[in-house]
């Protein structure tokens, strides 16, 4: 009614005032939890069903520790705490194929690859293609090199690494085999023509 104030204590006996504290009680109390369970963390001991942080992967022939969070990809890890920043992160959803690498030599996307799944695995990235004595580059790469087959190049470690993987499978395939070896990499400059000729140089070096 015009002119009335409205209660603050419903039929039920419910009011707004005690509804609030018990919000406020419960934010507390969640946020009290969630600084326990990131200080045990923190300290490296994990809680009940958690996931130990501090994990050894094995990178391009090297044991590397690192800290990881239970969320974090392999491509975040790769990139942002180990520094190999050849592989690309850009749809960041298992669609371009950019960060490609391979894991016990089998292609897969790091975007969508947590790295904890990774511990025990060997995993391989653009940076460890090439001799690590010499420097020279793996036949792929040099395909690469010979044919400038690429424009940005911002998609060619996915591609490489898609490549590298496909041929221990298949060292000697039609242009239209390797093209569907291939064909979870995209190129946003629209260049498969000159990217293929280029890998399938890389697939007549490695044969030698």
């Amino acid at each position: 009614m015009e002119g009335s104030a409205m209660s603050e204590d419903t039929p039920t006996g419910f009011s707004r005032r005690n509804f609030i504290k018990g919000v406020v009680a419960a934010g507390a109390v969640a946020s009290s939890s969630a600084y326990l369970f990131r200080s045990t963390l923190l300290h490296g001991q994990p809680v009940a069903g958690g996931v130990e942080r501090l994990i050894t992967l094995n990178v391009n022939g090297q044991d590397r520790r690192v800290d990881v969070m239970p969320q974090e990809t392999l491509a975040m890890v790769l990139r942002y705490k180990l520094g190999l920043t050849g592989t690309k992160i850009g749809c960041d959803r298992a669609e371009c194929g950019a960060c490609t690498v391979l894991v016990d030599d089998v292609p897969h996307y790091s975007c969508s690859y947590l790295a904890h799944r990774a511990r025990g695995k060997k995993i391989v990235t653009i940076e460890g293609l090439a001799d690590p004595a010499t420097g020279k580059l793996s036949a792929v790469q040099q395909g690469v090199v010979e044919e400038q087959g690429f424009q940005c190049a911002f998609c060619m470690p996915g591609f490489v690494m898609a490549a590298t993987g496909y041929l221990k499978t298949n060292p000697n395939p039609t242009r239209q085999e390797l093209a569907h070896g291939v064909s979870g990499n995209l190129c946003r400059c629209q260049d498969y023509d000159k990217i293929l000729t280029a890998l399938m140089r890389g697939a007549e070096l490695m044969r030698g």
